[in-house]
C-alpha cells in the first residue's frame, strides 16, 4: 500500500464503516468464489481474505506496541506471514468470514480503547519505517478499501468513498514519483487530470510530455497499478512496479 498521506487522522468511524462493507461482501460470497481469482495475480479471493485477516492481527500489533510500550513487530517474519495467507486462502467461505469478523473485531476494540497519548507514541511498519501509531488508522483503511476491489467480487474503484479518494490519489502520485525516480529506466514525466474533481498532478520531475485524463478513481487505480488505463486518456506508459 502507500506510505503517509498528509491529512488529518482517519476516524474510527471511518474505518467501522469500510470494514463493515468489505465484510458485506463477504457474506455474499460461496465457497466456490473463495477458490476464484481474484485480481491480483496468483492470488484467489481466499489469499485476499486470508491476507486481509492476518493484516488485522498485524496491526492490532502495532497498537498493542503503542499501548504497553514493549516492542511488537507487525509481523514475526515474512516468512509466517507468506506462510498464513498460503494456508489460510483455502478455508470455506464460513470459516473465512468468521476470521475476518472476529480479527477485525479485536483491532477496532483496541483501537476504540486507545488515549491520544497513545496514538501519537512511535512504533515501526514491517519494512522498517517509523510511525505514530495514529497512522495505523490510515494504513488499515487502504488495505479495506483497495482489498475490497482486489476481491473482483463487484466493489469498485468508483465506489469509494470521496474522502478516500482524494487522499489515495494525492498519495499515489507522490509515491509513484518516489517509484519513478528510482527506477533504473525512469518514466517520461506527466500530467494528471482527474475529469470529475478539481484534482490535477505530476508524474516526474522534468516538464510533462503527456497529460493521462480520466474519473478521479480511473486515475487512482492506474495508478495503483488496479487498472490497465483502458478508462483514460492520454498517451499512457508503462508504469514502474509498486515497491
Amino acid at each position: 500500500m502507500t506510505s503517509a498521506a498528509p491529512d488529518g487522522p482517519v476516524s474510527l468511524d471511518t474505518l467501522g464503516e469500510a470494514t463493515d462493507r468489505f465484510l458485506d461482501t463477504i457474506r455474499k460470497l460461496s465457497n466456490d468464489d473463495v477458490i476464484a481469482a481474484s485480481l491480483l495475480p496468483g492470488w484467489t479471493r481466499g489469499h485476499v481474505l486470508a491476507h486481509m485477516a492476518r493484516n488485522a492481527d498485524s496491526l492490532l500489533n502495532l497498537l498493542l506496541w503503542a499501548h504497553t510500550g514493549v516492542e511488537i513487530p507487525q509481523y514475526a517474519s515474512m516468512f509466517l506471514r507468506d506462510f498464513d495467507i498460503e494456508a489460510g486462502a483455502p478455508r470455506p467461505i464460513a470459516e473465512q468470514l468468521v476470521d475476518n469478523e472476529a480479527a477485525a473485531k479485536r483491532l477496532l476494540a483496541l483501537a476504540n480503547s486507545l488515549t491520544d497519548d497513545i496514538w501519537h507514541a512511535e512504533v515501526r511498519t514491517r519494512q522498517g519505517r517509523p510511525i505514530p501509531a495514529l497512522e495505523v488508522r490510515w494504513m488499515r483503511l487502504q488495505e479495506v478499501e483497495i482489498h475490497h476491489v482486489d476481491l473482483n467480487a463487484g466493489y469498485q474503484p468508483a465506489d469509494w468513498p470521496a474522502p478516500f479518494l482524494a487522499r489515495i490519489l494525492r498519495q499515489a502520485t507522490v509515491d509513484m514519483n518516489r517509484i519513478t525516480t528510482a527506477a533504473t529506466e525512469p518514466t517520461a514525466a506527466f500530467e494528471l487530470h482527474a475529469t470529475d474533481t478539481d484534482f490535477t498532478g505530476i508524474v516526474g520531475t522534468e516538464t510533462p510530455t503527456a497529460t493521462i485524463a480520466g474519473p478521479a478513481a480511473a486515475l487512482a487505480a492506474w495508478l495503483l497499478g488496479r487498472s490497465d488505463g483502458s478508462d483514460l486518456t492520454g498517451n499512457l506508459p508503462t508504469l514502474p512496479a509498486w515497491k
